[in-house]
């Protein structure tokens, strides 16, 4: 605001005041001085909050316009329509083609016939367990040999 003033200066100043003003009336003169210079303060103040009101309702009103843009151009059919799309799968994204996956309309639509499933007896099963436990290396775990799970197509 003011320019820097040193000791000396006010020194000079204050010595000057006294001369020009006399002993009697240099306390009225601080005193008005001091009422002016709080004036000035305050209305430094004010006109710094209302250039940050006014700085606040531009922002608010830019806001409004664009809430209003959003609100004109979007429609709750899009959103609805976005959010029913099925996710990607993984294979998607490593670029590996997958089945098509059955749409749901066409399984609700037909009905299911199930083959009736045979069942093996228990001694093929049986044996067929202990013919994998025996073809199973020693000290390798027992998820060693299983199959990465691949995911469909939901």
């Amino acid at each position: 605001m003011l320019p820097s003033l040193g000791f000396n200066e006010i020194i000079i100043l204050g010595v000057l005041a006294l001369v020009v003003v006399g002993p009697k009336d240099l306390p009225l003169l601080f005193r008005k001085l001091g009422k002016w210079t709080a004036k000035l303060r305050g209305m430094a103040q004010e006109f710094r909050t209302g250039f940050d009101e006014l700085a606040r309702q531009a922002e608010l009103d830019e806001l409004k316009k664009e809430v209003d843009a959003l609100r004109r151009t979007t429609s709750l059919q899009e959103i609805r329509s976005e959010l029913s799309k099925p996710l990607p799968t993984l294979e998607d994204y490593a670029g590996i083609k997958s089945q098509p996956a059955i749409p749901p309309t066409a399984v609700t639509s037909t009905p299911a016939i199930e083959a009736p499933v045979e069942t093996p007896a228990a001694d093929v099963v049986a044996e067929q367990v202990s013919d994998e436990e025996a073809a199973k290396p020693v000290g390798v775990p027992e998820h060693a040999d299983v199959a990465p799970i691949a995911r469909s197509a939901p």
